[in-house]
């Protein structure tokens, strides 16, 4: 039996790997930007339409490579780790799939951009870039897989060296192909998606060298032959990968639709929503980290069947994402006339964008702990209640009380961001009393 203060030390260890990565992540948008930025305004819109559209898709795929984790780690704490080739075949056969179909979704809906009432330029623009991204795809989701396989069995450090080193790549060949240097053409935008899917290509190829030459890794004997297809594995990975998929497109759909309202408001309160949101995504992002780690301890504790470490796993990992978010909420409210001038030099939008960082700084508690009750439940395979508490949180109570606030009580920009905490508050207690029921059952999957 682990004490807390062992749970506390091998959640940390699990974390942070996965932390350094999201932040290699983040990096990689802040650096296309930087180098887009240099084309001008048209480029840096139409980069940040196809981006959106792209993401809005890419979660998708990433929500049912989300079901591959819990199912190794479950495996691991059984002592069955003779499931985990067939986890890991099958796992690749439904991502391949499902990626080449999210490809296709986005290299056509590329045609549809004129129809979001976006300037002539950015459209013609952001199509070619667009259909370039979507062959990125298949790489990203094929590292996606690889990475979540192996974090199912503890092993963190090679997907974030991987992160990192892809932003380097991403970097240094989208500044050679963007201006065209060392006598190569310059490509402008087009540059930027061929460096974008350059260095996806490298993750995906990377990932699975490390995975088939990995010591580590040669007792599992894995493979993709086809002749290892197991339906029942398929269905266990769609069962877990789908609603968390739909969790995701949730999310990240009500946090679009937010900015869309704010956008309503004036672009004085966008470009501060913009600069608050991204803000605040990184203290989210942290805590990615430790609702990846919290999802894969309480999986080994489902395992073992043993409730009371499965309990203290999920716990702890909440506690964790909790007290990292305090520590933000607290550089949140010192640095609020500061974090934002890094942006921007607009004394209306950076007073805008500092009254916004204290109510971000009040949800961060919340937010830790909802972003890590999502990640504890999946460990759990408890996926369908957090779907459905998602959708009421965001699109029930958050999106509603936002626009009454904002448009009806004359609140603003502010009343939208007291909508999203609203429902980042209901998410974090719905999941956590979710996690508190759930966690007392012996159970199976």
């Amino acid at each position: 039996m682990q004490t807390i203060k062992e749970h506390i030390k091998n959640t940390s260890q699990l974390s942070y790997p996965v932390i350094i990565g999201q932040a290699g992540v983040i990096m990689m948008g802040v650096v296309d930007n930087l180098l887009v930025g240099g084309l001008g305004a048209s480029n840096l819109a139409a980069a940040s339409v196809a981006n959106s559209l792209f993401i809005l898709i890419f979660i998708v795929g990433i929500g049912i490579c989300a079901g591959v984790t819990p199912l190794v780690a479950i495996s691991v704490g059984a002592q069955q780790k003779q499931n985990c080739p067939s986890i890991f075949t099958n796992g690749h056969i439904v991502n391949i799939i499902v990626s080449i179909i999210l490809m296709l979704v986005t290299y056509f809906a590329a045609d549809f951009f004129s129809l979001l009432n976006q300037p002539p330029q950015v459209v013609k623009l952001a199509a070619p870039y667009t259909k370039i991204l979507s062959l990125s795809m298949i790489p990203v989701l094929i590292f996606q897989t690889n990475k979540q396989f192996i974090e199912g069995l503890s092993i963190m450090r090679p997907g974030m060296i991987i992160t990192l080193t892809a932003n380097i790549i991403n970097g240094l060949v989208g500044w050679i192909l963007i201006y065209g240097k060392f006598g190569m053409p310059a490509l402008g935008l087009i540059g930027a998606g061929i460096a974008t899917f350059s260095s996806r290509m490298f993750m995906a190829l990377t990932i699975s060298i490390y995975i088939f030459s990995s010591s580590k890794l040669k007792e599992l004997n894995l493979s993709l032959r086809i002749k290892h297809i197991n339906y029942s594995i398929i269905r266990k990975i769609l069962a877990l990968g789908i609603p968390s998929a739909t969790q995701y497109f949730f999310e990240v759909g009500a946090f679009s639709f937010a900015a869309i309202m704010v956008g309503w408001l004036g672009t004085d309160q966008l470009a501060a929503h913009q600069i608050a949101l991204n803000l605040a995504s990184i203290s989210f992002m942290c805590t990615l980290g430790i609702s990846t780690a919290g999802s894969i301890r309480v999986s080994n504790g489902v395992g073992k069947r043993d409730i009371t470490e499965t309990r203290r796993a999920g716990f702890t990992a909440i506690l964790l994402g909790e007290s990292l978010m305090a520590c933000f909420a607290v550089i949140f409210i010192l640095f609020r006339n500061n974090l934002p001038a890094f942006y921007i030099q607009d004394p209306a939008v950076i007073s805008i964008a500092s009254s916004l960082l204290i109510i971000a700084a009040l949800f961060q508690i919340f937010d830790g702990t909802q972003a890590v009750g999502i990640g504890v439940l999946r460990g759990l395979t408890d996926v369908k209640w957090p779907t459905l508490i998602t959708f009421i949180a965001y699109w029930i109570i958050g999106l509603p009380v936002g626009y009454i606030l904002a448009f009806h009580y004359n609140l603003g920009v502010q009343g939208v961001w007291i909508g999203i905490m609203s429902g980042l508050v209901t998410s974090a207690v719905l999941l956590t009393l979710r996690f508190n029921h759930k966690s007392k059952m012996s159970v199976r999957f």
